[in-house]
């Protein structure tokens, strides 16, 4: 029973913190408040985690572990370029429209502390775009797209998808919208980024 009930705490306190941290960002974040929003007292959340720091890590390992083995196996499964760019856009802009706070969360933690990345990249899944850039290699040397080198083509796809997410507040003010409007104008974004860059190494 002990163990269930732990378990449980550390899913409640988990999804306070996310919701914090999706409120205020990290810096923004006290511990006192998420133990609020999570029904405990400061005492018990320091319990299950020392520190903001160590909070925020596993915050966010959890999200990026249910994100990352979903695009790893897009990349590496036996799809067409063009599928995989559809495929990738769609799960990624999905999974973010849940998850807002993650590509702050990464870029925050990555301009604080750029060796984070090594902690990210030993999780199982972490995706490998190896066999993406040999695809990537094959199509153009076949003629059937533009010459471009696979990274080139996986930055594009990332950029594309990230900014908006990264960039919402503004995005928010050039186009005027709310909240609502902004998921609404992500959703159309599914189609609108693939076809974008499908049409770009289209010969």
């Amino acid at each position: 029973m002990s163990k269930t009930k732990d378990k449980n705490t550390e899913s409640i306190i988990l999804n306070a913190a996310k919701k914090v941290f999706q409120r205020k960002g990290m810096d923004g974040s006290r511990m006192q408040e998420i133990a609020d929003v999570a029904g405990i007292n400061k005492a018990m959340l320091h319990y299950y985690y020392r520190s903001k720091q160590m909070l925020f890590e596993a915050v966010f390992k959890n999200a990026f572990t249910l994100l990352a083995p979903q695009l790893n196996a897009i990349l590496n499964d036996d799809s067409t370029v063009e599928d995989k760019i559809i495929n990738f856009t769609n799960n990624y802009i999905t999974f973010i429209i849940k998850h807002p706070y993650l590509p702050n969360f990464i870029i925050q933690e990555l301009n604080r502390n750029p060796e984070f990345i090594l902690k990210i990249q030993n999780n199982n899944g972490f995706p490998n775009i190896e066999k993406f850039k040999k695809q990537v290699d094959v199509e153009v040397r076949n003629g059937n797209i533009r010459s471009i080198k696979g990274e080139q083509l996986f930055i594009n796809i990332l950029a594309l998808n990230i900014f908006p997410f990264v960039a919402t507040p503004l995005i928010k003010g050039f186009v005027n919208i709310d909240d609502k409007a902004f998921n609404k104008l992500m959703e159309a974004r599914k189609t609108e980024v693939a076809n974008f860059i499908i049409n770009s190494i289209k010969i």
